[in-house]
């Protein structure tokens, strides 16, 4: 019995050890978490305020730019831990149903500049990051003027971005870097909307209007640096700075990607 038991209580041990480390530490989540929120994702150029040199880093992601659009009055919100002004008294589920759906705690759908239908694809576990992440933000009292909403806001998601994504679905380069154009919300300025003008730059495959004839190098310097093919200094809002942290892999799927879209004069 004796040797019996030990042996069930090695099994049991072993198990639990490789169930522990197939989960991801919270540190794991953290550190993607940032990853995400600070490169991928873009968060501070819509939720940190602005000065005469760019981020007002001691106050990031305090609240920031403000919009007067027909469908709405808003300034992007504080979404630090202070709980009078930011997002401190939410739940993580509260985070993830604003961020997968648009939906606030309230009940509200958000100002449709807050790209959420891009979300939609986030893996879980990407999903748990970004809340990991923004918990370890310091709280800052800044309370943001209250949305004005003038019109219904809707969510629009992207075609094939309609369900999230799994881990395993990353070992695809292509699929891969339409997962990470989706979440970066690339289509949200660079495809043109329905009664609108689109000023930013083509990035299909024509070599004519597009990137088409770009080498992989300058796409990825246009990307992390705001340098164009020809040299000349390409212009915000596209966040240069924030994606100079995006690693090389995640850089070679994006490419990769961009690659198999259908060039369009």
């Amino acid at each position: 019995m004796t040797v019996r038991t030990a042996m069930l209580a090695l099994a049991l041990g072993t198990a639990m050890l490789a169930t522990a480390s197939a989960q991801p530490t919270q540190s794991d989540l953290v550190k993607r978490g940032g990853y995400l929120v600070n490169g991928i994702l873009t968060c501070g150029n819509c939720h940190t305020p602005k000065g005469p040199t760019g981020d007002i880093t001691d106050k990031a992601f305090s609240g920031g730019l403000s919009w007067d659009e027909p469908p709405f009055k808003v300034t992007a919100p504080n979404i630090t831990q202070d709980k009078e002004t930011g997002i401190g008294t939410w739940t993580d589920a509260q985070i993830k149903t604003l961020m997968r759906t648009g939906i606030r705690p309230n009940g509200v759908h958000i100002a449709m500049v807050m790209p959420t239908g891009f979300y939609h694809i986030m893996t879980e576990r990407d999903l748990d990051a970004v809340v990991a992440y923004l918990r370890t933000l310091k709280p800052i009292s800044n309370k943001v003027a209250d949305p004005i909403y003038k019109l219904p806001q809707v969510e629009h998601v992207i075609p094939g971005g309609e369900t999230p994504y799994t881990e395993s679905m990353f070992k695809e380069k292509v699929k891969h870097g339409f997962y990470l154009v989706t979440i970066a919300h690339c289509m949200e300025c660079h495809t043109p909307m329905e009664k609108g003008v689109s000023v930013s730059r083509n990035i299909t495959q024509s070599k004519a209007k597009g990137i088409g004839a770009w080498s992989d190098d300058e796409i990825k310097r246009a990307i992390t640096t705001g340098v164009s093919r020809d040299g000349s200094k390409l212009k915000p809002p596209m966040g240069f700075h924030y994606y100079a942290t995006v690693t090389g892999s995640d850089l070679d799927d994006i490419v990769a990607y961009l690659r198999t879209v259908p060039a369009l004069d």
